[in-house]
């Protein structure tokens, strides 16, 4: 499997070139380093700063889990990524090319590549930003310093966060039978709390408006430095974290071709099944 790691690059240009870049760069407001990158893959035909996303979040809300996109696939179109596995079956993390299982029996697995998805998204990482953040103590606080870094509202973003975690809080999807609704679905969820975890965070921030599309806001995952800790994350804290944010602006979406997708009705507002289902957080019922 080869390295999808970031790689440092040295190489001489001419005058020319020199002046254009800065001007570019000047003009735009982007680094020259994000300009060099943008040119290097259109030049290389590679999706830089393109997601592909496979099925929608209002099918998975409906209980639509059937696979019908294989590791092997997404990773042919990225490197960087989430989402689940065939009969909602743990937590994906896509993490420099490789693709892990979070199961609910509290293990994590390299996923082979015959392995089947419902709903992932990934992209080619290629950071745009980089920050540092200190002193986390809630997922609320590091949601609110993460909307700081974002420079728009209508953009996508995608995200790596590499850190030491005194605390981390995750979930991870039991196998469930399809057509089962997402909230009873991860409602017999795996919960997991780590102590004192280095690790990364995979993700993505979506705005409102795509929200039958994608998850709208923050969505992350998490996965240890030695790959046998992870999760969809419920809460954490960090000490500081390294935050490289990827601007994403072409998303590429794969439709499953089932009959269970064409025929299931996907036109009910989904935001309130996904804020119990992605964040846990299911309020009482008022009392009579």
């Amino acid at each position: 499997m080869s390295d999808h790691r970031a790689q440092q690059l040295d190489t001489r240009v001419s005058g020319t070139i020199w002046r254009a870049l800065q001007e570019r760069s000047r003009t735009s407001g982007q680094s020259i380093a994000h300009i060099v990158q943008l040119a290097l893959a259109e030049a290389l035909d590679i999706e830089h700063h393109s997601m592909f996303q496979v099925s929608t979040s209002g099918a998975i809300v409906r209980g639509l889990y059937q696979g019908c996109v294989t590791v092997a696939d997404l990773r042919r179109h990225g490197d960087l990524g989430l989402g689940t596995f065939e009969d909602l079956d743990g937590e994906m993390i896509l993490i420099d090319g490789h693709c892990y299982q979070a199961r609910s029996d509290g293990t994590v697995v390299e996923a082979p590549d015959d392995a089947l998805t419902p709903f992932a998204s990934v992209v080619n990482f290629a950071p745009d930003s980089t920050s540092v953040i200190t002193g986390i103590g809630s997922y609320a606080e590091l949601t609110e310093r993460l909307d700081a870094l974002r420079t728009s509202t209508n953009g996508m973003l995608s995200l790596k966060a590499t850190g030491h975690f005194p605390v981390m809080r995750v979930r991870v999807a039991c196998r469930t039978e399809p057509g089962v609704d997402l909230v009873a679905a991860t409602a017999n969820q795996g919960i997991f709390e780590f102590a004192d975890v280095p690790g990364t965070l995979i993700g993505f921030w979506s705005p409102a408006y795509v929200k039958s599309i994608a998850i709208s806001g923050w969505h992350l995952h998490f996965i240890s430095d030695d790959r046998t800790k992870g999760g969809h994350v419920l809460d954490l804290e960090a000490a500081d974290l390294h935050v490289e944010l990827n601007d994403v602006n072409d998303v590429h979406l794969a439709l499953p071709e089932t009959a269970a997708f064409l025929e299931a009705d996907l036109q009910e507002d989904n935001e309130e099944a996904l804020r119990i289902a992605e964040h846990g957080d299911r309020r009482p019922e008022p009392s009579a």
